[in-house]
């Protein structure tokens, strides 16, 4: 228990775990507005332009966000979000939100669309077909969506390294790799501990959420 006492008194265990989770907050708020309205556009409506876009979309998905490292340092360097949350925000976001809108796509596809002429006949206006009727049709799929997307911010690393600079801006994953970074500063146990401590929150929200996995990814990957 000296390990767990050190790390979450005599390091900034809970500055890290702060900024992870501000992080993974606002990626999932941005990413979900994004995605959402627009798989839910494409898959039920039809105009010019829909399959070369749903192209497009397909060919980015598969493209590593990696490779393009450079064209996104110099756009939020131009932006001036060096250093900042909203810029690492901005670049998880745009990682993420093809995969949400791919997955949520399918899951719209899966809906019947009588049950929303059904709606409408009834005198359904379309805010309220999307609040009342399509929201919480899809909602195992938003919700393991969002979860996809926390696990991903949760963990990744390069872009918070190369983008976010200081001791008191770093994620969790980036604090892990720093205790043990040299052979004369690591510390396995001290490490394990915070490994230990960084992976719960995530089992946490595993468990929660588990009854809609089955549901959630499977109708999103079958017809997407």
């Amino acid at each position: 228990m000296d390990n767990y006492i050190t790390i979450l008194t005599e390091r900034p265990f809970g500055r890290w775990f702060v900024n992870s989770l501000l992080l993974s907050a606002l990626t999932v708020l941005l990413t979900m507005l994004v995605a959402v309205p627009a798989a839910y556009v494409f898959s039920r409506m039809r105009f010019v332009g829909r399959k070369r876009t749903l192209y497009i979309l397909l060919v980015l998905n598969a493209f590593p966000a990696i490779l393009s490292m450079f064209a996104i340092y110099r756009i939020i360097k131009t932006l001036n979000l060096l250093n900042s949350y909203m810029g690492l925000v901005f670049i998880y976001a745009g990682s993420m939100a093809i995969f949400v809108f791919w997955n949520m796509k399918g899951y719209f596809d899966s809906i019947p669309e009588a049950i929303e002429d059904a709606a409408r006949i009834d005198g359904v206006n379309d805010r309220q077909l999307i609040t009342k009727i399509v929201m919480p049709l899809a909602r195992p799929s938003i919700i393991i969506s969002s979860v996809l997307v926390v696990i991903y911010v949760w963990n990744e690393y390069i872009f918070s390294t190369v983008f976010l600079s200081g001791a008191e801006k770093n994620t969790l994953a980036v604090a892990l790799y720093s205790l043990q970074a040299t052979d004369y500063t690591r510390n396995w146990p001290l490490f394990s501990a915070a490994a230990i401590l960084t992976t719960l929150p995530v089992l946490i929200l595993f468990f929660l959420v588990q009854k809609y996995m089955v549901s959630g990814l499977s109708s999103g990957g079958v017809k997407g």
